[in-house]
């Protein structure tokens, strides 16, 4: 069997990018963000691109980047609220919004994963976020119908793999990741460590090596702090 291990970013994205594609991409603010693999897809010149995510990163950081060169059609995300290109894109009609609930915005990923095309949740109904969906009531109560999410590509961040694919998390940098790398048709993972088969205890593997397809170790390890918050030391 080929390796599953690629010796650089670009590298690991090579046969994967084309124009019009979709993607998701793990991260939640400034947590768990593939920063090697988004900086990668900007020197390739993919355009009119789909991108699944929470958010669309922050000034000069993450998804920010694609949406700074204007490779970015689409985003479908959750959070939004801070990014002023992204505002900026929006109110202009350059990018088009798919806003979701967070909630709903992890179990449509989940689904995509998992292979159920559709289901159903309250949240939402009666609001925008219902508009042109099917409601139906069930026991009683009205539960509007989502669709699945999935993509031609995940790009994901985690802490360690081993050569199978075996991933692990560290704390909150799992958030979107494990789901984003089941329901995407290609799963290629940065990660900061590749240990020996046999490292990871069973019972101790976030995602199964048989959803990634690529791993490379990451180039980028910035971690920043998106809202640096301190106080003063009390007196001794």
């Amino acid at each position: 069997m080929a390796s599953k291990i690629y010796p650089s970013p670009k590298a690991a994205l090579e046969g994967v990018l084309f124009d019009g594609m979709t993607i998701m991409s793990g991260g939640f603010g400034l947590s768990g963000n593939p920063e090697s693999l988004i900086p990668e897809i900007r020197a390739a010149g993919v355009k009119d691109l789909t991108v699944i995510s929470n958010n669309a990163g922050a000034d000069g950081f993450g998804l920010w980047m694609l949406l700074e060169s204007r490779q970015i059609r689409k985003m479908i995300s959750s959070y939004v609220g801070e990014n002023k290109l992204f505002e900026s894109q929006f109110m202009s009609g350059e990018l088009e919004l798919e806003l979701n609930p967070q909630g709903t915005l992890a179990e449509r990923i989940r689904a995509g994963g998992a292979g159920i095309p559709a289901f159903y949740t309250k949240t939402g109904v009666g609001t925008v976020v219902a508009e042109g969906k099917p409601v139906e009531e069930f026991d009683g109560e009205l539960y509007v119908r989502e669709r699945w999410l999935r993509a031609d590509l995940s790009i994901i961040k985690a802490w360690r793999a081993d050569p199978e694919g075996n991933l692990q998390f560290r704390k909150t940098a799992r958030n979107f990741n494990p789901n984003m790398a089941t329901a995407g048709q290609i799963t290629v993972v940065e990660v900061e460590e590749i240990v020996e088969a046999g490292t990871f205890d069973p019972d101790q593997v976030h995602t199964p090596g048989v959803f990634v397809d690529r791993i490379v170790l990451s180039t980028i390890n910035e971690k920043r702090i998106e809202k640096l918050t301190t106080r003063e030391r009390e007196a001794s």
